[in-house]
């Protein structure tokens, strides 16, 4: 089998495992709304309808945008597009699961270990994709004459992106979540190993403070949600028992209001850090105030909502959760060790600032969206401002904190001096062991020195081209070196070189002589012993 034909069988089977997760996913979403309809007193519609309804909502979990029918027979269709984001984690954990799980590459000269693999995982995120599309194609031309049609734009732009993000996530998984190239900001005469050390740890440091703070703003806003929903019990309530008065449209209510759960958290970490959401064209609701005339239906979350006027110390309190944000970029950069100087811990914090910014503003748009037409085009937060609240939030606070951090974790480390070697001082001369010095040696082109006289060296005849210095029996090596090195001495001196004399050294006295051993006398009786007699017996 040739690779050309081993991926073209991998793209195929991909293709149908796609198409099976997207099934799987259509047939989980039908049967809980053919529940809910044969569950309903007053069912408006046979089961065709519900079907058709199945598919929308089914397109609707892939953030797709549906029209239902307007408030009087002859009005325009009104626009649905708040997605509830419980419901995308269905279908992007069917296609994770999908293209994780894909069959390896059946082409002989595949590696058996998992390594990264570009284009395998290519052909996986493409064949899941496609084969997941078809079947999105299919439900979109059923659902178009249901009670919730979707807009075959929306679904054409937002179908294949959820599917695509989810199967390459889990293709890097398969792949055994590989770092990646590293970045271009490096240096090229950095050695690889630093290089790649100085990426992954600035690069991951970076990446758990935006998480982290990511994960305290949602923390936030969940509490500041379940504080409003305890503080306005009442109006919640009686919103929940108005909408139905039949257990079965209750339980859709409830099922429906679990589904928007994580987009009011999201909801309620914008209000944290200070734009606020919403509520329709003109109305804005912050911490601050609430500006405008909201335009709220009547459903359980909205009630929480807090009154119109300006805020009091209650509302102003959601001003920490951000704080708290900003201090655990701090916590988290100025902590890790991987870091070198105080300027890679601020341009750590920094890197963590924005990813936090850009995760709060894709979170923001997609928990917002229109819930109808005139003012209610405008519902949820804003995802530029959210993002950018987010960014300066963090930064503002992380940096400094993260600065401080270090200095005070660095407070009781001594500073290291490095030992650097002491310049060699200029000999004035050559110090002997007594008498006079030589005359100093300068800097430079070395010339003749007072008082010293060497003979010139004589080595003869230069050898003849071709033939070796060893050929000559009378060369020695020893002749390089000088035949006479005297020195003229000076007044009062008697040695050698101008020195004084070396003392005499007494002659070591000869050693006493050994006296030799006694001889030990053999038994009489003794007979010799060869090597196979026995031992004798001790005397013991």
């Amino acid at each position: 089998m040739t690779h050309a034909t081993a991926m073209t069988t991998r793209f195929i089977a991909c293709c149908v495992r796609g198409a099976l997760a997207a099934g799987l996913g259509l047939g989980s979403v039908t049967v809980v709304v053919m529940v809910m309809w044969i569950a309903s007193p007053y069912p408006d519609r046979g089961p065709e309808g519900a079907l058709r309804v199945a598919a929308g909502v089914w397109l609707l979990a892939h953030g797709t945008e549906l029209l239902r029918p307007g408030p009087t027979p002859g009005a325009s269709p009104v626009p649905l597009g708040v997605v509830p984001l419980l419901l995308i984690a269905l279908p992007a954990w069917l296609t994770y699961r999908t293209a994780r799980d894909a069959p390896p590459d059946p082409s002989p000269d595949a590696s058996p270990a998992p390594s990264p693999d570009t284009a395998g995982s290519g052909s996986v995120v493409g064949g899941v994709t496609v084969g997941y599309a078809v079947v999105g194609a299919g439900a979109v031309a059923y659902a178009l004459g249901g009670p919730l049609a979707p807009q075959p734009l929306s679904a054409a732009l937002h179908l294949p992106l959820v599917v695509a993000l989810a199967a390459a996530a889990g293709a890097w998984t398969a792949n055994g979540r590989p770092a990646g190239p590293l970045p271009e900001w490096l240096p090229e005469w950095l050695p690889e190993r630093l290089r790649v050390e100085s990426a992954r740890s600035r690069t991951g440091v970076a990446a758990r403070a935006a998480g982290a703070a990511l994960a305290t703003l949602l923390a936030g806003g969940a509490l500041l949600v379940a504080v409003s929903l305890a503080w306005h019990g009442g109006a919640v309530r009686q919103a929940f028992l108005g909408l139905s008065g039949a257990w079965p449209g209750r339980a859709a209510v409830l099922l429906l209001a679990l589904a928007l759960v994580p987009n009011a958290v999201v909801w309620g970490a914008s209000y944290g850090l200070g734009p606020g959401f919403s509520l329709g064209t003109g109305a804005v609701a912050t911490p601050f105030a609430v500006a405008g005339d909201p335009a709220v239906p009547v459903f359980p979350l909205l009630a929480a909502v807090p009154a119109g006027g300006r805020g009091d110390w209650p509302t102003w309190a959601a001003l920490g959760v951000p704080v708290v944000a900003g201090a655990v970029v701090a916590w988290f950069a100025g902590r890790a060790k991987a870091l070198g100087g105080a300027g890679e811990t601020a341009l750590t914090a920094c890197a963590a600032a924005v990813l936090c910014g850009v995760g709060a503003g894709a979170l923001a748009a997609a928990a917002g969206g229109p819930l109808g037409v005139g003012r209610l085009t405008e519902f949820g937060p804003v995802w530029w401002r959210t993002g950018a609240a987010a960014l300066a939030w963090t930064a503002v606070v992380g940096v400094p904190g993260a600065l401080a951090l270090r200095a005070w974790r660095l407070r009781g480390t001594p500073a290291v001096a490095v030992p650097q070697p002491a310049p060699e001082p200029v000999a004035a001369g050559l110090v002997g062991p007594a008498g006079p010095a030589a005359p100093a040696v300068p800097f430079g082109p070395v010339g003749p020195v007072p008082g010293w006289s060497v003979e010139p060296l004589d080595l003869g005849e230069p050898a003849e081209p071709g033939r070796s210095v060893d050929d000559g029996a009378a060369f020695d090596p020893y002749d390089a070196l000088p035949a006479t090195w005297e020195a003229a001495a000076p007044s009062g001196a008697t040695g050698p070189g101008g020195f004084p004399p070396a003392p005499s050294v007494p002659p070591t006295p000869p050693l006493p002589p050994v006296p030799p051993l006694p001889a030990f006398p053999e038994p009489p009786d003794a007979a010799p012993r060869t090597s196979g007699d026995p031992k004798p017996a001790s005397a013991d």
